[in-house]
């Protein structure tokens, strides 16, 4: 058979991201790897299934890209990720555009489902095999700027917050052995990687399920011996599990970014303990406080859900009072999503559509004062930042605060030949709500 030209669409989040690099690699064994859709043999679309926008989306697109069928090349579709292993053959039935179904234990079968589907005409491919043992590593095409990547720690998660579908979806909580993590940070390295963003669903567990104790400390240690390595980032800590342990390692390795990303949902109690948060507000608020004490100018983002079965005009008040008190570097606001197969979605005191919506918009102008204030603060300090790209005649890259395409962007004009995966020195001279301006030092 003669080699496929292949395209992909990763959707949702970064974990399910290295999940696309890592089909791209498999594909790549066999096929041609192309961008543009248009020119495909086969279209891949990795889904989303963790709310309801994000199904929405997942659909939409599949259904997009089966018009390529008729108008175009393509003579496959193939659907991966969250959405097919949450769903499985009830999708399949549901969009019988889907020639190729697999679930996220099963990318390795991706090359031997095409090769049958291709030899006969009109026949289809499913596979959607539950795991909680397996964990999707291995080789990667990476699909981030050159000198940035992802890096998964663990698959899985325990914590079944009631309103989440994860657990059911990616099975429970295993952590990746420190000398594979370790083997494919080197190998990024070797590719030009500068940054590593350490991820999992839950980082600050990591090791307890197969050293019997939390190591994440120790593994951002050893991934900062990696000399070509000079930004490590930690996103997805819960707040209950930082330790002490974890704080001095980031004020005192010059690697790691004083940058963390503590998604705490909320801060009421009442409705910590309905969402099955193990953590509590004194808790979140000492824990904040150490990180801040300890490390004085440490970035910190955060996610907060809005509109929970049960939430009060209290419990929102309380929010409200404890977002303007903290003033988080960075603050992402979700609309509850009623997810069937939740605990949180039988539950009564369901709140409205446009309750969500005003406390959400509220929280976000808040949000918006608090990031126009911070910014403004930032004028005539000096950065190191990561160039990433020019736009027209600006330059524009991060700072240790910023990760990517979750947070902003600083821009610069220099007369100096700067490349992209550079690290300079800007000083800002102006401000957004958002993003910050400078010139090279």
């Amino acid at each position: 058979m003669n080699k496929l030209k292949v395209g992909l669409i990763s959707l949702g989040c970064d974990k399910n991201r290295i999940d696309s690099e890592i089909i791209l690699s498999h594909i790549n064994m066999d096929n041609i790897i192309v961008n543009n859709p248009k020119e495909a043999d086969i279209i891949i679309v990795n889904t989303c299934g963790f709310i309801e926008s994000a199904k929405q989306e997942s659909i939409d697109t599949i259904l997009e890209m089966s018009k390529y069928k008729e108008r175009y090349n393509c003579k496959l579709i193939v659907v991966t990720g969250c959405l097919t292993q949450r769903y499985g053959k009830e999708l399949m039935e549901l969009l019988p555009e889907i020639d190729i179904m697999l679930g996220v234990n099963d990318y390795a079968k991706l090359n031997e489902s095409i090769k049958n589907c291709m030899e006969n005409k009109n026949s289809k491919f499913y596979s959607c095999n539950y795991s909680d043992s397996s964990i999707n590593e291995g080789k990667r095409i990476l699909t981030t700027a050159p000198h940035t990547a992802y890096l998964r720690i663990s698959e899985g998660c325990d914590n079944f917050c009631t309103y989440c579908i994860i657990p059911k979806i990616r099975g429970k909580y295993r952590s990746r052995n420190i000398e594979s993590i370790l083997e494919e940070a080197k190998s990024l390295a070797s590719q030009g990687v500068k940054e590593i963003i350490v991820v999992a669903q839950d980082t600050t567990r990591y090791g307890i399920d197969i050293y019997g104790e939390r190591m994440l400390s120790k593994l951002i240690r050893e991934i900062s011996n990696i000399e070509e390595i000079q930004w490590i980032r930690i996103l997805y800590c819960y707040p209950e599990e930082i330790t002490d342990e974890l704080i001095n390692e980031i004020a005192n390795n010059n690697k790691v970014c004083n940058y963390l990303d503590i998604p705490i949902q909320h801060i009421s109690d009442d409705v910590l303990k309905l969402m099955g948060r193990r953590g509590r507000k004194r808790e979140i608020i000492n824990n904040l406080n150490k990180l801040r004490d300890k490390i004085h100018d440490i970035a910190i983002r955060t996610s907060i859900i809005v509109g929970f079965p049960g939430e009060s005009e209290e419990n929102f008040d309380e929010l409200k009072h404890f977002i303007k008190e903290i003033r988080f570097d960075k603050l992402g606001v979700f609309k509850y999503s009623q997810e069937e197969g939740t605990p949180a979605a039988e539950m009564e005191n369901q709140i409205d559509e446009d309750t969500k919506k005003k406390r959400e918009e509220e929280l976000m102008l808040i949000q918006q004062d608090i990031s126009k204030e911070i910014n403004t603060s930032k004028i005539n300090r000096i950065y190191e930042v990561l160039i990433e790209g020019k736009e027209k005649e600006l330059w524009y890259g991060r700072s240790y605060e910023m990760a990517p395409e979750i947070d902003g962007l600083i821009y610069c004009e220099s007369d100096k030949n700067l490349a992209i995966g550079d690290i300079v020195k800007i000083k800002i001279t102006n401000s957004s709500e958002y993003d910050l301006m400078g010139v090279v030092m």
